[in-house]
């Protein structure tokens, strides 16, 4: 009833709010719904939600690229994924090691594996919906849907070398049922499968649609089916069913159609929704609060609040940092560090370790060995890195935006335009910034239509009829009239411009101020006068200078 204020208004999406309910309801709130009091069956129903709800947003994210980015792209996502991965997974295990001394660390880098992809639903948050629209580039949203998706699938050879060199007898043995189980059958099977059945049911429906045997609503159908389907066939067969769901997405829509059947539904939201919903609900009864504190396993609040610290620092940010002037679709290091610090664990990382339990043997009390140790403490420490990463990664957005209106002030600025039908701030002025020193303005007089961003060189606003009688033009409140005045129009990223401009008090007094987000350029209809629509705002926020 009050989503829509909770997700436009404070950015707080599904994720912290269906945790936050599934506590509640939880074994630790009211004891309503407890997955942890299924027995036996607990791991098992844990790891197919979760393989659903992957499969679901994998396809998805696929679906939701452009056509053929995949190839155009894969060259940045390579770079982006393998070595970040790899990175985290070796230097956070060794954080652990040093953390919780009774762990090996081969049983580090196991736990570690669970926690190297990024979750695609949490992620959704600065890669969908009002603010990632407004603020993040376009390319970086689609470069972190992209790997948040590929490496989840990536995941698996991972675990699997650490899992191997556990229980195997020797190394030798478990780098070659890596190698030929985990990369070759696993990975590139999966890999193979996915794109295969996703570009046979893309050629299926595309001569079902021409002969007139489908209508679009079977397109909205599809889209949950195939995804179910991929990871079927995928799982029964012991490949990759993960990678599967996302090159099944990716190649149902290499060629746009599918994209073009389905873009205007909201159908396939929905049920993204409702499942993502449901997951977290089920993560947040499933939390084992009790196990952050046990002593006989050396298991600690304090040692996994360090360990969560460490994640965020090191995990990505290090590597990207490194790596960004190779990855063309970040341009600097601030876009490097953003990228860095959103890569959110959530139902990728709770599947993977209940994937992992499930080839461990069951553990004593004590522990007879390694391998029972693995597997009693993995969970544990793989839910509360989970549940930081949605308390830390979910808030980051409001605590950002909370955080901007502190420390910015508001100059109130009145226009005298032709048409005032609307009171409303456009979205462009939300983020001027003051300029020091005229010198910086680069680039000629131009002048337009400030709220659409138009703009012709050569003229400034006082060569225009109707604003320059403005610039002199004396309120009845006494002061006059403020004016605003392009002077330079340049691209930055994010399909937005950056404009400068001055703000002009009855032609004294220049105020120059530059805009970083200006919409891009739109055309609207003009209304039954014949002219376009009004062009009057109230307020401006700056920030303070820098």
């Amino acid at each position: 009833m009050v989503s829509l204020l909770v997700k436009e208004k404070f950015y707080i999406n599904e994720v912290v709010l269906g945790t936050g309910f599934g506590i509640l309801i939880g074994p630790y709130g009211a004891n309503v719904f407890t997955p942890r009091s299924w027995g036996s069956l607990e791991n098992t129903i844990t790891l197919e939600v979760m393989r659903i709800v992957l499969a679901t947003g994998l396809f998805a994210v696929g679906v939701e690229l452009p056509c053929a980015y995949m190839k155009e792209h894969a060259k940045s996502l390579l770079i982006m994924v393998v070595p970040t991965m790899a990175f985290g997974w070796v230097v956070i295990a060794a954080v652990m090691k040093a953390l919780f001394p009774q762990l090996s660390y081969i049983s580090s880098l196991c736990i570690t594996a669970c926690l190297t992809p990024t979750d695609p639903v949490t992620c959704a948050a600065i890669t969908r919906g009002k603010f990632a629209i407004k603020h993040v580039p376009v390319k970086i949203r689609h470069i972190l849907s992209a790997e948040s998706a590929a490496n989840d699938g990536l995941a698996y050879p991972f675990l699997s070398i650490s899992i191997y060199l556990t229980v195997e007898a020797s190394v030798r043995s478990a780098i070659g049922k890596w190698f030929l189980v985990g990369w070759l059958y696993q990975v590139i099977l999966g890999t193979v499968l996915g794109a295969v059945l996703g570009l046979l049911f893309s050629k299926l429906m595309r001569v079902s649609h021409n002969k007139g045997y489908i209508d679009r609503e079977s397109y909205i159908a599809q889209y949950l089916a195939l995804s179910i389907f991929t990871i079927g066939v995928a799982s029964t067969i012991g490949a990759d069913d993960l990678l599967a769901a996302f090159a099944a997405g990716s190649a149902i829509s290499w060629d746009g159609h599918f994209n073009a059947q389905t873009e205007d539904d909201a159908f396939a939201s929905v049920i993204d929704y409702v499942l993502n919903c449901g997951c977290f609900i089920y993560i947040g009864a499933w939390l084992p609060f009790s196990d952050y504190n046990s002593l006989e396993y050396g298991i600690t609040p304090w040692r996994l609040i360090v360990l969560m610290i460490a994640i965020l620092v090191l995990r990505r940010i290090p590597p990207l940092l490194v790596l960004y002037k190779f990855i063309p679709e970040i341009a600097s290091w601030r876009e490097a560090l953003f990228s860095g610090h959103f890569g959110p664990m959530g139902v990728s990382a709770v599947f993977v370790s209940a994937l992992a339990i499930t080839r461990l043997p069951a553990p004593e009390h004590p522990p007879a060995d390694q391998a029972q140790y693995l597997a009693a403490t993995l969970q544990p420490i793989v839910s509360f890195i989970v549940l930081g990463s949605i308390i830390v990664h979910g808030l980051s957005i409001p605590f950002f935006t909370i955080g901007r209106g502190v420390h910015s002030r508001t100059t109130s600025i009145t226009l005298t335009w032709t048409n005032r039908n609307r009171t409303s701030v456009p979205d462009w002025v939300m983020w001027a910034r003051r300029v020091d020193k005229p010198a910086d303005i680069a680039g000629t007089m131009t002048s337009g239509d400030v709220e659409r961003g138009t703009s012709t060189p050569g003229d400034t606003f006082r060569d225009s009829p109707e604003i320059a009688s403005d610039m002199s033009e004396t309120t009845e409140h006494g002061p006059p009239a403020t004016t605003v005045t392009v002077t330079a129009v340049d691209d930055i990223l994010a399909d937005a411009r950056s404009v400068m401009t001055e703000r002009r008090f009855g032609g004294k007094n220049v105020d120059i101020v530059q805009v970083d987000a200006v919409s891009e350029l739109l055309r609207e209809p003009a209304n039954d006068s014949g002219t376009s629509s009004d062009n009057q705002f109230k307020a401006v926020h700056f920030p303070s200078a820098q």
